[in-house]
């Protein structure tokens, strides 16, 4: 076969995976019947009844039996199935019971986002001068970079910090005498979600949800042996701004040595320890850590790129919170704004939030949510209303979308945007109500182009290969907890809208192995 054959075949081939994928999508979104009772089935303050069709009974029946025969039956199982076609529940086991839902806490969080501040919505960062500049380009005071939440803000990307560096060298501005402020007090609340380990807060996965957060508020740091024995092992920060303080105490030790690193940074401090043996030849290895006060850390970045501009920078880095005096905080509309640049939309920000699991993004959604929506979910005590966090506000939102869309909440516990709480708590019937709700608004096509999609792509890359481009769904996963919630399209054409959860898991058992032999039950469904 030749060169220009294969390459046509290989572009009809795509064009036809596309084209299936389009439909199979339009498909998974297409509004319910006039017969639909969903509403009914999924929100009502009593136990949905149940199909009695005889291919739902046998399929609710081989559900039960695959968990109750698999390695983790002594596990704590959630089941809530129903059918997006007509409404009908197939199959709830304990669909009304609280579990830990790990990242499945995403969709709650993504799906309001979305529905709430639009697919166009963006996120500003900016850089103001607390005095003008004068005509030689001096500015004789301050240099404010001010955050507004933006997750995906960036100290490489083009369109990230270097366009701002780029902005205020074009506006002649060429000596800055203040310091350089990195501003983070546009969200106001905890510095953590409420229920995060402690031992989670060091890896990139409990990164500080900063209004000012740049490169994710995290780090790659790689560990690789020296060129011969006893040596200390290469420890290499990437990027490295000198933020972090490194202590490297380790070995390189001789080729049958054990790998035994250890890497610990303080929960508070910018100081980075590194110990243990390397063997000469042990191939290299990646962590990803989180860092301290991100806010610090954009400005330190921030005054290292103006002055390799060929700006003159004479004071230092500073930082700035909400919890900063009142007489003190910063205020954008009585400051000079000299750059600024926005961020990705917000379809392109949620789905590397649910494809990617990205447990920073889906905290900086739960703030803006409370920070721009939190009026419309006033707290009823005035006095906490004043006093709550855009985290809490950011929950009550959620909260007040649920309920007006008819999904009960009164045994919901919801603590964070992320699912890295262990204190959140959700049922399966109300991820599915969810499901179903954000699958009929306008939303919804691009609620579901953000979900992982079985053996193709996100954390579903490499799982349910034989239902590839069949399950649109968002995994959870907590020591002991995992979860699966989302939409699968049946043989005949049906889209199924399901959660499973399962909490308690421990010891040598495999229950994304049940999970996923659950979601092949659905796939394989023949409703007659």
């Amino acid at each position: 076969m030749t060169r220009n054959n294969r390459g046509a075949i290989s572009l009809a081939l795509v064009g036809v995976i596309v084209f299936l994928s389009a439909l199979l999508a339009y498909s998974l979104l297409a509004k319910p019947s006039p017969k639909a009772t969903e509403a009914q089935a999924i929100t009502a303050d009593v136990s949905p009844v149940v199909s009695s069709d005889a291919a739902d009974v046998e399929l609710a029946r081989e559900i039960d039996r695959t968990i109750n025969e698999s390695d983790a039956a002594q596990a704590r199982w959630g089941v809530f199935v129903a059918s997006m076609k007509d409404g009908r529940v197939i199959h709830s086991r304990n669909g009304d019971r609280t579990f830990t839902p790990a990242s499945n806490m995403k969709i709650f969080t993504t799906a309001v986002a979305l529905d709430l501040l639009g697919q166009n919505h963006r996120w500003r960062t900016s850089v103001y001068a607390t005095k003008e500049m004068s005509a030689d380009g001096r500015v004789d005071g301050d240099l404010v970079l001010y955050g507004r939440g933006a997750p995906d803000f960036d100290s490489k990307r083009s369109d990230g910090l270097p366009a701002l560096v780029d902005q205020l060298y074009r506006r002649g501005v060429r000596h800055v005498r203040g310091n350089i402020i990195g501003d983070e007090s546009y969200f106001r609340g905890e510095l953590y979600g409420i229920g995060w380990q402690w031992n989670d807060l060091q890896w990139y996965f409990g990164a500080e949800p900063s209004a000012l957060s740049i490169d994710e508020n995290s780090v790659e740091v790689t560990i690789a042996a020296a060129g011969k024995s006893g040596e200390p092992a290469s420890v290499i920060i990437t990027p490295n701004e000198n933020y972090l303080r490194l202590t490297n105490n380790t070995t390189t030790g001789d080729p049958d040595a054990r790998t035994t690193i250890g890497i610990i940074r303080g929960l508070s401090g910018h100081d980075l320890r590194v110990w243990g043996e390397f063997p000469v030849r042990g191939r290299a290895f990646s962590a990803f850590l989180s860092t301290p006060n991100p806010a610090q850390r954009a400005a330190t970045v921030f005054r290292q790129a103006l002055m390799a501009r060929g700006i003159k920078v004479d004071g230092e880095p500073r930082s700035r919170d909400a919890r900063t005096p009142n007489k003190e905080i910063f205020d954008p509309q009585k400051a000079s704004e000299l750059a600024y640049t926005d961020s990705q939309p917000l379809d392109l920000i949620i789905r590397k939030t649910n494809k990617e699991s990205n447990n920073l993004y889906a905290e900086l959604l739960l703030r803006t949510l409370g920070k721009e929506r939190g009026a419309a979910a006033p707290d009823p005590d005035p006095r906490k209303d004043r006093a709550r966090g855009d985290d809490e506000a950011g929950v009550a939102v959620i909260l007040s979308w649920l309920n007006s869309h008819g999904i009960l909440t009164k045994t919901l516990a919801l603590h964070d945007g992320s699912g890295l709480s262990r204190l959140d708590l959700i049922t399966p019937e109300s991820a599915v109500g969810l499901l179903m709700a954000i699958a009929k608004s306008d939303s919804g096509k691009v609620f579901l182009d953000s979900l992982p999609i079985a053996g193709r792509d996100g954390t579903l890359r490499g799982r349910m290969t034989s239902e590839t481009g069949r399950v649109f769904a968002k995994t959870g996963t907590l020591t002991y907890d995992n979860s699966l919630s989302g939409y699968v399209q049946t043989e005949t054409g049906e889209t199924l809208v399901f959660s499973i959860l399962c909490n308690d898991a421990s010891g040598p058992v495999h229950p994304v192995r049940v999970i996923d032999q659950i979601v092949g039950l659905l796939a394989g469904h023949k409703n007659r």
